[in-house]
Formats: structure tokens, C-alpha cells, sequence
């Protein structure tokens, strides 16, 4: 990791990121399946600030990807059950013959954001039970750019109390209760 100098805020990291890694905003078409969902709302908001765009899909809700949302939620089993049926489907963000998310330019996203998913807007942090942690993605800047949680949203320009407010949005949207 880079060393962080205390009281530095990049609000334009991930536009940084975009220009020159594989981001957030990426997906190997492998692993397709994996990525998170879009709930109706945050659809809706989408082609609202994009009319343009044809930035969505629908994929199944194959075994790997229950196991994989059980992981994320485990307090939440029989809830994705419910949300996300074997043998249905459930809409994501568009990718490119690249892999990249047709929203994501080398400017950063596109979207507003007020406009962009959750998942989106939560990320690289994370919530385990009351615990705030982050995913650890090689190729994101933040995460190489700092080594602690604390660090991280300093540089994002962020606080606590911000990232559970946004992944307690996260959770009503995808259509779990609000505390895990």
C-alpha cells in the first residue's frame, strides 16, 4: 500500500482509478454472475439521469451467485431466498465487450451521483454485523492508497455514519430489514 498523508481528501480517487486500472466498475466475463444487483428503484434512477443508455441486464440467480450474496449477508438467508429465487433472474449494470460498466468513462462514472446504485456509492467499504470494513480490490486506489478504514474515508471525504446510511439504503432496496 502507499503511504497516506494524514488529512488528504480525494474525492476524485476514483475518478484516478478509472483512468488508469481495472476498477469497481469492471467485471471479467467469467465472473458476470457475481455482480451485484440493481434493484427497481435504483433502476429507475438510472434511466432517469441516463435515458440514452441501454445500461442494464438480466441474469439468472444461479447457485454461485445465492452463495455468493449469503456470504456478503449471512444473517440474511432465508430473506435472499425470498429476494432472489434459484431459477429467477435479477438485473445488473450493463458491461462493455471490455468488461467495464457502459456508465464508467476515463472522467469516472457518468452518472450523478444520486443517480448511481448502492452498491456503487458504498463501495469499497462494507458492513459485517457493526463492524465497518472494506473489500480488498487490487486494482482499487483507495484501498492502495491507504492502509486503514479510517484512512479510507478520510480520503474519500467521508464518515461512519455516511457508509452504514448508505448500506442501510442498500439493504431496504434489495429488500432486507434494515439492521443486520
Amino acid at each position: 500500500m502507499c503511504s497516506f498523508s494524514s488529512n488528504k481528501v480525494d474525492p476524485s480517487v476514483c475518478e484516478r482509478c478509472a483512468e488508469k486500472n481495472k476498477t469497481c466498475c469492471h467485471a471479467d466475463p467469467q465472473n458476470v454472475e457475481f455482480c451485484f444487483p440493481l434493484a427497481d428503484s435504483e433502476w429507475e434512477k438510472i434511466k432517469v439521469a441516463a435515458p440514452d443508455v441501454d445500461g442494464a441486464n438480466v441474469l439468472p440467480n444461479t447457485p454461485e451467485f445465492i452463495k455468493t450474496l449469503k456470504r456478503l449477508f449471512p444473517h440474511d438467508i432465508n430473506k435472499i431466498d425470498t429476494q432472489f429465487p434459484a431459477n429467477e433472474t435479477h438485473r445488473v449494470l450493463q458491461s462493455n465487450e471490455k468488461g467495464y460498466c457502459v456508465y464508467l468513462t476515463e472522467q469516472g462514472c457518468q452518472l450523478p451521483r444520486e443517480a448511481r446504485p448502492w452498491f456503487c456509492l458504498v463501495y469499497p467499504f462494507w458492513v459485517r454485523g457493526k463492524e465497518l470494513t472494506m473489500f480488498t480490490a487490487q486494482g482499487c486506489l483507495v484501498c492502495r492508497e491507504t492502509d486503514t478504514v479510517e484512512e479510507s474515508l478520510e480520503l474519500l471525504g467521508m464518515d461512519e455514519s455516511r457508509v452504514r446510511e448508505i448500506f442501510s439504503s442498500l439493504r431496504s432496496a434489495w429488500g432486507f430489514d434494515k439492521g443486520e
